[in-house]
């Protein structure tokens, strides 16, 4: 889905997002997920980082924003995170609808990138980490196609046979015909088979 000026909407990515949030329980927070060495309260607390870098970054600002990935830890997860990343991200999505979000260079986690590739890395990031979430968790993903085309052109860019270092693991090749989730999947080091 694409906003009035043509720049790709946060919304479709962040409601599948939320949607699995309510069916998270407190005895899954200490469960494996696909992201290698995170606990599901691991990404949780990640995500809660990541939704507050990347509205700065949209926002071209600076104050509280991380300096870099970090490692996100469910001993760090902010009791209220159930509450407070429904809002962190909302407020993520009106900041991307902003024409200025895309315009210009602009810094996340440590990286300076023109701010129109900065938005498809957090746009990727929701969905990748979606379905990490999802996964985990036992709860089905389903997110539009036009935003997985777009994630799709972005790690077709990115990814290679030994992976990218801090992003990615080594690319899983999906047959012919594969679904466009998968193939996204594949291309950051993830199978859509993935089992805790």
């Amino acid at each position: 889905m694409t906003n009035s000026n043509g720049t790709s909407d946060f919304e479709p990515a962040v409601r599948a997002l939320e949607t699995l949030l309510h069916g998270v329980t407190d005895d899954q927070l200490t469960c494996p997920t696909p992201c290698e060495r995170w606990t599901v309260g691991d990404l949780l607390d990640h995500l809660m980082g990541l939704t507050v870098a990347f509205r700065i970054a949209a926002e071209k600002g600076s104050d509280a924003a991380p300096a870099g990935p970090g490692n996100p830890s469910v001993a760090n997860l902010d009791p209220k995170w159930r509450s407070q990343l429904p809002v962190q991200l909302d407020e993520l999505v009106a900041a991307w609808r902003k024409p200025t979000a895309w315009t210009g260079q602009t810094a996340a986690g440590g990286v300076v990138l023109p701010a129109e590739i900065m938005g498809i890395v957090a746009l990727n990031e929701l969905v990748v980490h979606g379905w990490d979430l999802a996964s985990a968790t036992g709860q089905k993903y389903d997110v539009d196609d036009q935003t997985l085309d777009t994630v799709h052109r972005l790690v077709s860019q990115q990814s290679g046979s030994d992976g990218t270092p801090g992003l990615f693991g080594p690319s899983i090749t999906q047959p012919a015909g594969a679904p466009l989730l998968d193939r996204v999947l594949g291309l950051t080091g993830r199978s859509h088979r993935w089992t805790s």
